[in-house]
């Protein structure tokens, strides 16, 4: 029986061991993680990550051919492949600070399996890692090897939270990188056979191992890059009366371009694209490439101004002070259908109104209160370290309250921030919610959610992103 072990049982861990366990039931597959919680929750009822479909999964194979374990030493040295899904954090501090990922993880878990290894290994990175990561892990092993034989595949994740399972059971394509040697090639029909239960031969595309890694930096950057392609097309449309849906909608309409990503936004999050886009400035910056640096730079200044801009909108719009307001905040996760808090655009426009000093009631249906207090006191880039390495959270940020429901949230609120694009918020009583609130009352609409004309008919001041503006809010300032 092919054995399977896989470090790290977070978003992408989890999940796509769950799926390959479901295809194949001839495997066993064992999920390891350092930490005792996560691991309890992978073996309850209540899993540690949301995810639609998940459960399902998990229920059906848990037990009989998936395994969750802390146990990592001896699950690593039984298993025949190895993937590898610890977190690539962004360094915050020494060489490359605030760009390069830092593989203090990648690297001690590559140590672990040189250590407690009896026979030969196929070695998969699973986590989104720099080009030529595979390279200093193949050293690593080698150098430690004992005799025994390494082979490191590539085979990144290309999972979209919210339809994560989906997205297994039905990939567009799944890229496996290896060596182009007889024993690397051998590893690779290894690896493809796994795939091979569901996935059509079609989808499974094969390259050598720095084409694999780099392919998952540039599909994340250029999806990133549309977003912040239309968000500035989305402040274009406020300042000359277009209406950015429209505009995104014909753009989309040509077969070239197509229609996925042009959805305006406040801004995208998520655990990759910021990270992923840093970690290519800073290769490019390594080989000498300012030029193509700069340019996938803008893609994040681009998102940041449009950040900063709704905030400023929602500020400038209020008399110019949100000082002792309070603002009911709808959604904290990234995106929907997720729990995930990873960089999203929430914790910045929040903090960016606490810097005004306003009092936030925030109301997300999958998020926990916890989880957002934690969010809101940390640094840049610490969320992506183990959380029991994450720095203590001190005793919360007292202007913030965490709300059951959307009513609660808007009660005595003087705005309304969408920031999460949950379908619950399209059908909300809006009307009891406008009665309830403070005049004049105010929602900002940073995912185009709402039906704008419907709401200013019962009486709101309606901002939503690159659309026609509110008579209220015309000639006001809303430039970073």
């Amino acid at each position: 029986m092919v054995k399977i072990c896989c470090i790290g049982a977070g978003y992408v861990g989890g999940p796509t061991m769950a799926v390959i366990a479901l295809n194949c039931p001839s495997i066993e597959v064992v999920v390891v993680d350092i930490s005792v919680t996560r691991i309890s929750a992978w073996n309850s009822d209540q899993l540690p990550i949301y995810e639609p479909g998940l459960n399902e999964v998990v229920k059906q194979c848990k037990g009989r051919n998936l395994f969750f374990s802390t146990d990592i030493e001896k699950h690593v040295s039984e298993a025949d492949i190895i993937f590898v899904s610890v977190n690539t954090p962004t360094k915050t501090r020494g060489l490359g600070a605030g760009k390069a990922a830092d593989l203090t993880y990648w690297e001690s878990a590559a140590r672990m399996i040189a250590d407690v290894s009896k026979s030969n290994k196929i070695v998969v990175e699973k986590s989104t890692v720099p080009v030529k990561t595979a390279e200093a892990i193949e050293r690593i092993l080698t150098h430690n090897s004992k005799g025994i034989k390494y082979q490191i595949l590539s085979n990144p994740e290309f999972l979209a939270e919210g339809t994560a399972i989906q997205d297994l059971f039905k990939p567009d394509r799944v890229l496996i990188g290896g060596r182009e040697t007889p024993d690397g090639l051998k590893a690779i029909q290894a690896l493809k056979d796994v795939y091979a239960h569901w996935v059509p031969e079609d989808r499974i595309i094969t390259t050598n191992l720095w084409s694999a890694e780099l392919s998952k930096l540039a599909a994340n950057a250029f999806l990133a890059q549309r977003i912040s392609s239309v968000n500035a097309m989305s402040a274009l449309c406020e300042a000359t009366g277009a209406d950015v849906s429209q505009v995104s909608h014909a753009v989309g309409k040509d077969s070239r371009i197509g229609p996925k990503f042009l959805n305006a936004s406040v801004g995208f999050g998520g655990s990759c694209f910021q990270k992923d886009i840093l970690n290519l400035v800073y290769i490019c910056e390594c080989n000498g490439l300012a030029e193509v640096a700069n340019y996938w730079k803008q893609v994040i200044k681009v998102n940041d101004y449009q950040k900063n801009r709704f905030v400023n909108r929602v500020v400038s719009s209020m008399f110019n002070t949100v000082a002792g307001k309070k603002i009911g905040i709808m959604g904290f996760a990234f995106k929907k259908d997720t729990g995930d808090t990873r960089e999203t655009p929430a914790m910045d426009v929040c903090k960016g109104l606490l810097g005004d000093k306003a009092r936030l009631s925030i109301y997300d249906p999958q998020v926990t209160a916890d989880q957002i207090q934690r969010d809101l006191t940390m640094n840049k880039f610490d969320w992506d370290h183990p959380i029991h390495l994450q720095p203590m959270s001190p005793t919360g940020v007292k202007q913030v309250s965490i709300a059951w429901d959307a009513y609660e949230a808007s009660k005595d609120a003087h705005a309304l921030c969408i920031l999460t694009e949950w379908d619950e918020f399209k059908t909300l009583d809006y009307r009891r919610i406008f009665d309830n609130m403070q005049k004049p009352a105010f929602v900002f609409d940073g995912r185009n959610v709402v039906n704008v004309e419907m709401l200013r008919d019962i009486g709101f001041i309606v901002y939503s992103i690159g659309k026609p503006l509110d008579p209220w809010l015309k000639n006001m300032p809303a430039v970073a």
